[in-house]
């Protein structure tokens, strides 16, 4: 793990606050539309790759943390630590939010299972199982990346931009069905602000699954070879 612990931890609380507050800001804003609240997280994730990358690994994410622990990358009892902050800094970028906005009303880019969502010429519903299956499959894309990009070495100096335009894509397509959070630190934050916990374990099950796997994809046949 880069750096001692408690600057890591610093890092990851202030990179999760920043992540809710200008993401989640963003979305409850609606300022650019998809677009706009897509560049929004990306970038974030961009510009805290590269200045905490050193410092804490720049997970900011309690699924990327799990993953990286099943991946061999990080201890856990520092994981854990990790996951502690993170969610801390959800719920104060959440709340910091929630007094900028001045209430809940925005709704403050919470992620929430699309009910109406038009697609092409049809309105369809995101069921429970939908948006499990789609926050998996999400957050897998961004942890493969992390781990391929990053982990590897593979990416070089570029693996920060990789990793946040994953993310990106990523919420241009599941943003109007999910939200795309790819987060439980995402998704915790705003619904305790909110106080709406509705389908709140999709956002906690689907990353992990999706992280989990993604780990046990790069271990099992990705991870390049050792040097000899």
């Amino acid at each position: 793990m880069p750096g001692k612990l408690s600057s890591a931890l610093i890092a990851e609380f202030i990179g999760t606050f920043a992540l809710i507050f200008i993401g989640a800001g963003a979305g409850a804003l609606g300022i650019g539309g998809l677009v706009g609240v897509a560049l929004a997280h990306g970038l974030v994730i961009v510009g805290f790759a590269y200045a905490y990358g050193h410092i804490s690994g720049t997970h900011i994410n309690p699924a990327v943390t799990i993953g990286l622990w099943v991946g061999g990358q990080i201890e856990a009892a520092h994981a854990a630590a990790y996951i502690v902050v993170q969610i801390l800094g959800g719920i104060v970028g959440a709340m910091t939010l929630r007094v900028v906005l001045g209430g809940a009303e925005t709704g403050l880019g919470a992620t929430t299972l699309a009910q109406a969502a038009q697609v092409g010429g049809s309105i369809i519903t995101i069921t429970p199982a939908a948006g499990l299956l789609i926050e998996t499959l999400l957050t897998f894309f961004l942890v493969n990346t992390i781990f391929n990009a990053g982990v590897s070495g593979k990416g070089g100096n570029g693996a920060g931009l990789a990793i946040g335009m994953t993310l990106t894509f990523c919420i241009l397509m599941g943003g109007p069905l999910t939200g795309a959070s790819l987060n439980p630190a995402r998704t915790i934050g705003p619904a305790i602000a909110t106080g709406n916990y509705a389908d709140l374990w999709v956002y906690l099950v689907g990353p992990i699954a999706g992280g989990v796997i993604a780990a046990l994809l790069y271990r099992g046949a990705l991870a390049p070879a050792p040097e000899v």
